[in-house]
């Protein structure tokens, strides 16, 4: 048995070389560009009821910068693989939290499901919502006015978004807005709302580095 055994891996080791030395060029890459999967977190320091939440505004939640004022999207495209929210009720109050997928714009429409809870107890209202696999808001999109999703919480509320990015080797993507003494070649976060955090109702809760 443990000859038979010798016997097959030589012969393996031998199939291997074979196919080796047929190879007459390097190998392809398929994929070359940059990926990132994160999930960003925010807190909303404001009520926040019905504002939609574009594609270039989380293409805009990560930046670098260029000059103390310009500031470019680190990556070229977006794909939203979950939103999750969480906002706790004042006593004797009821809270309520939606994340609505509802976008119209032709090449990222979405799914049209609204996701909503409400508490009026110690727990937090919570959803985590995704969009369905086959619409067009749950696929990659550049940076562009349609929205990916709209937003419905209370001041306090904690919003994850769980994003997967893209990068391109191409001309960079200026984000909307300019910063104000950004330190030259830092990566930056910004307001889920694409703002800066002087500005923004949601900002990130990493403080440091923030636009």
């Amino acid at each position: 048995m443990n000859r038979q055994r010798a016997g097959k891996r030589g012969r393996n080791r031998q199939n291997k070389q074979r196919r080796d030395q047929m190879i007459s060029h390097p190998p392809s890459i398929n994929g070359y560009e940059v990926r990132h999967n994160t999930r960003l977190r925010f807190t909303s320091n404001a009520a926040i009821t019905g504002s939609v939440i574009t594609f270039q505004n989380l293409l805009d939640t990560i930046l670098v910068a260029t000059t103390a004022i310009a500031v470019y999207d680190l990556f070229a495209t977006v794909k939203v693989r979950a939103v999750e929210v969480w906002s706790v009720p004042a006593l004797g109050t009821a809270s309520t939290v939606s994340v609505l997928f509802d976008g119209a714009t032709a090449g990222s429409i979405g799914d049209q499901k609204l996701h909503t809870d409400t508490s009026m107890g110690i727990e937090p209202a919570h959803v985590r919502a995704v969009p369905q696999k086959m619409s067009l808001a749950a696929n990659y999109q550049i940076s562009a006015a349609a929205a990916a999703f709209f937003l419905t919480c209370p001041s306090g509320s904690v919003v994850d978004v769980e994003l997967s990015f893209i990068g391109a080797y191409d001309v960079p993507k200026l984000a909307q807005n300019a910063s104000v003494g950004a330190s030259i070649g830092a990566t930056l976060l910004r307001g889920l709302d694409g703002l800066a955090i002087a500005a923004t109702q949601l900002p990130p809760v990493y403080a440091v580095g923030s636009i």
